[in-house]
């Protein structure tokens, strides 16, 4: 288990773990990371990144993307 920002760009994985508190896990799940829930990591720039979840593109921080764990 590793966090999605050591990801690299086009590779698909299953989210595992959502971490954080309970607002920012809330937060996660309304954008649609949800435990069991496909990933794919579309692009990074300086270490936020783009990723495609249920047929949408999201950009999230770094910060974001070390709290789900693929």
């Amino acid at each position: 288990m590793m966090p999605l920002s050591f990801a690299t760009p086009g590779e698909t994985a299953t989210i595992k773990k959502i971490g954080g508190l309970g607002a920012t896990r809330a937060h996660l799940e309304n954008l649609g990371f949800v435990v069991g829930g496909d990933v794919t990591v579309i692009n990074t720039i300086n270490g936020n990144l783009i990723v495609n979840i249920k047929e949408s593109r999201i950009a999230i921080s770094k910060e974001m993307a070390s709290k789900i764990y693929i």
